[in-house]
């Protein structure tokens, strides 16, 4: 099995313009992202997928591989697909049997071991997307909108995603509301999403020719559509963390973990 591993990477963000350019240990922070992504050993090409010519000259000029997408994208698997396009009409071909990965642009925590996971998902034939979960250890994150919860079945297929904390633990949450402390953690099973894709190539294209979907407006989360379209997205569960980079803060603290990790 091999795949192609797309970076999207957008200059504009709202609280953080320009952060794939930030320095980060001595290197921009797409740098770490790619660098990481090309250690994983399902992987056979990194490209790195962006709307700004300063990025752009940023990856070729240390030896990676850019492609310039339009503007006008709504979301990352958006940009990636019109990379997809842009890739198989090149030399450089992208088979129907490649897996796509989507890795987050602005989390260089990423590790190899994370995409070579969501790769292997790609082994069940049932599977037309493969993503990751990790166990929330933290009683902050439970009732945190801005983390993503998951629930899905005994083979690992996804039922549900949500920013609410999902499942409900009644016998818990009934007197306490989602308030709870770190040491009663261990009576709580729930997952927060990590937002790493993998995509039979034939999902990917498909799922972004589809337009938005009720419960994707309302939550505000794009794989809503895929579920509510009836794709199956596998999921894995993970042990390791990732720090998205949204703001300076977070960037301080991403440098402060990889640091302590040298």
């Amino acid at each position: 099995m091999s795949a192609i591993v797309i970076i999207p990477s957008r200059y504009g963000s709202t609280r953080f313009p320009g952060k794939p350019l930030c320095h980060l240990l001595g290197k921009p922070l797409i740098q770490h992202v790619c660098e990481r992504a090309k250690k994983a050993k399902y992987v056979k090409d990194v490209f790195v997928a962006t709307d700004n010519e300063l990025i752009y000259n940023t990856v070729e000029g240390f030896g990676g591989k850019a492609i310039m997408t339009s503007d006008k994208h709504r979301s990352g698997s958006d940009r990636i697909a019109e990379a997809v396009s842009i890739i198989h009409n090149s030399l450089f071909k992208i088979q129907d049997s490649d897996i796509i990965v989507n890795v987050q642009g602005d989390e260089p925590m990423t590790m190899p071991e994370m995409i070579d996971g969501v790769i292997r998902l790609m082994d069940d034939e049932r599977a037309e997307i493969g993503t990751l979960a990790k166990r929330i250890q933290n009683a902050s994150e439970v009732a945190d909108p801005n983390i993503v919860k998951v629930v899905f079945n005994a083979e690992g297929f996804a039922l549900y995603f949500s920013r609410a904390p999902i499942p409900y633990h009644r016998d818990i949450f009934k007197d306490t509301g989602y308030r709870i402390q770190d040491s009663e953690m261990q009576k709580i099973s729930m997952f927060k999403h990590i937002g790493i894709y993998a995509f039979k190539k034939y999902a990917l294209l498909k799922f972004s020719s589809l337009s938005p979907t009720k419960l994707e407006e309302i939550e505000k989360l794009e794989q809503l559509r895929a579920l509510e379209n009836g794709f199956s997205i596998k999921v894995k569960e993970t042990a390791f963390e990732t720090i998205g980079v949204d703001t300076p803060m977070d960037l301080e603290r991403v440098t402060k973990c990889l640091s302590t990790s040298l």
